[in-house]
């Protein structure tokens, strides 16, 4: 029993590829990937510098093929399908594939018409995101409504990320809810929120001429942690998602109550490896950044598994 989860923007580094680029197969599987969706993947993973990586419309795809390139790697090891498969913001898009309801060149292609649109909404208006930590949750809350901005993302407790107006960000940091502090965020709009609208409208178009299938695994959506199964309503939710909250939070609960006995956190994997640690501590969890983590994560996926057959055949 196991989990394949994948984060989203702002864990990017460059080179990230690099090492999946000296594998000739890796790197024809980028290639095409990367005529499918019009953007040049090999560059951005290889060669690309820190802000060329960071624009919008480059990282998300950049982001959803490191995700699928690992899980490809890691195929052999689970024949059968993750028991679960999230991703963190555009890192679902590569976990509807580990769940079996996208193709990985459908889900890099969806990831990059996403970023674009994300980017040309970002021009309509100055806008920005900053994370507040620490704090209650209502006081939280309510002084992001009281200065018209939008709850974004919610990480965990103490964990959430405010987005809207440049403007009222400034006023956020400079009076911050009770016992907590603000953090603005070097990204390039109000991801998440109403300012995304023209973005969603874009998504939804391209998602509409993209097939679904019903998953052979378990995707749970970033609106509510809920495990979805329906093709039509993973499209609906993944078109949503550019507009709603990202419930990471609620991700985090249910992967709490299916308590898997690996949990592999995909490349690149160091910022939701973290939040497990803090969050879900007792979960056993392997993170793959490089080929170099294959072999681990291969052991303990068939370990995993070899468990639940010795279950099987004692009864149990």
């Amino acid at each position: 029993m196991y989990a394949f989860v994948v984060p989203g923007q702002g864990s990017q580094t460059p080179g990230m590829l690099a090492g999946w680029l000296r594998d000739p197969v890796y790197a024809e599987r980028l290639r095409a990937w990367s005529e499918a969706a019009d953007v040049d993947l090999v560059h951005l993973g290889g060669k690309a510098p820190a802000a060329e990586i960071a624009r919008t419309e480059n990282t998300q795809p950049l982001l959803v093929a490191a995700g699928l390139l690992a899980h490809e790697a890691l195929s052999m090891a689970e024949p059968d399908g993750p028991l679960v498969a999230a991703g963190h913001s555009v890192g679902e898009l590569a976990a509807a594939v580990y769940a079996g309801a996208l193709t990985p060149a459908d889900a890099v292609r969806l990831a990059a018409v996403r970023g674009r649109a994300m980017a040309a909404a970002c021009a309509e208006v100055p806008t920005s995101m900053a994370a507040v930590v620490g704090g209650e949750e209502a006081d939280v809350l309510e002084r992001i409504g009281e200065l018209g901005l939008h709850a974004a993302t919610f990480n965990g407790p103490g964990q959430i990320v405010a987005a809207g107006a440049t403007e009222d960000l400034e006023r956020l940091v400079a009076a911050p809810p009770r016992s907590a502090t603000v953090k603005p965020l070097q990204v390039a709009g109000a991801f998440h929120t109403p300012y995304m609208e023209s973005a969603r409208r874009a998504v939804a178009e391209a998602a509409e001429r993209t097939p679904f299938r019903r998953p052979t695994g378990a995707l749970l959506s970033n609106a509510d942690g809920s495990v979805v199964r329906e093709p039509d309503d993973i499209r609906r939710r993944l078109v949503e998602q550019v507009v709603k909250p990202v419930r990471w939070d609620l991700c985090m609960e249910s992967l709490g109550r299916i308590a898997p006995e690996v949990t592999v956190c995909l490349p690149p994997a160091r910022t939701l490896a973290g939040i497990f640690k803090r969050r879900l501590p007792a979960l056993a969890v392997i993170c793959v950044t490089t080929p170099r983590d294959l072999d681990k994560a291969r052991t303990r996926i068939g370990a995993a598994l070899a468990w639940k057959e010795d279950l099987v055949h004692a009864g149990v």
